[in-house]
């Protein structure tokens, strides 16, 4: 039997050995959410702390992918990316569609639907927007991880697409 955290540890793993990727986002150096624990094993010179500034996280994201690196964007809670949605669907999408097919910058995004127990963090942390995400792009793949055996693989596939992806965790999966 799969755990589902385990599998995410694995996929991290997986991405961190990749020599161009970089890790962003709020508390990916300093303990803060969840997603902060799967990056134990990410050296500290392969992360870049970022203060929350969504949109601006996004943009950089992009840059960093133009560049060459990959890019692993963290938003700790999926309302969180909606504040990056204009980077996200009308620069990162389209940019493919801009360049004539040309650049597809590999972005990887991490984001997680919160799970309501033990604490429930209210409203605004409990979103779970992959439908519309995955309505509102082309050119971006959501890749809905909602169980131990789509975990690992998907982390895989984010890492082998020429493009990006939005990974979505599911936090009440954490502990299983």
């Amino acid at each position: 039997m799969k755990y589902y955290y385990d599998e995410i540890l694995r996929g991290v793993q997986l991405l961190a050995s990749h020599p161009d990727t970089l890790f962003l986002g709020q508390s990916v150096k300093y303990k803060g959410h969840a997603i902060t624990d799967t990056l134990k094993d990410v050296p500290d010179d392969r992360k870049i702390e970022l203060p929350v500034f969504e949109e601006t996280q996004m943009g950089l994201s992009i840059g960093l992918a133009l560049q060459g690196f990959i890019p692993v964007t963290i938003y700790p809670r999926m309302n969180f990316l909606l504040m990056a949605l204009g980077q996200l669907v009308n620069h990162l999408d389209k940019i493919p569609h801009m360049s004539g097919g040309g650049w597809r910058p590999k972005v990887i995004v991490r984001t997680m639907v919160c799970s309501p127990e033990p604490l429930n963090p209210g409203k605004q942390h409990l979103g779970n927007f992959s439908e519309v995400l995955w309505g509102m792009m082309e050119w971006v793949v959501v890749e809905n991880l909602w169980c131990a055996e789509l975990a690992y693989e998907g982390f895989e596939r984010a890492l082998n697409r020429d493009g990006a992806t939005v990974l979505v965790e599911y936090g009440r999966l954490y502990g299983s």
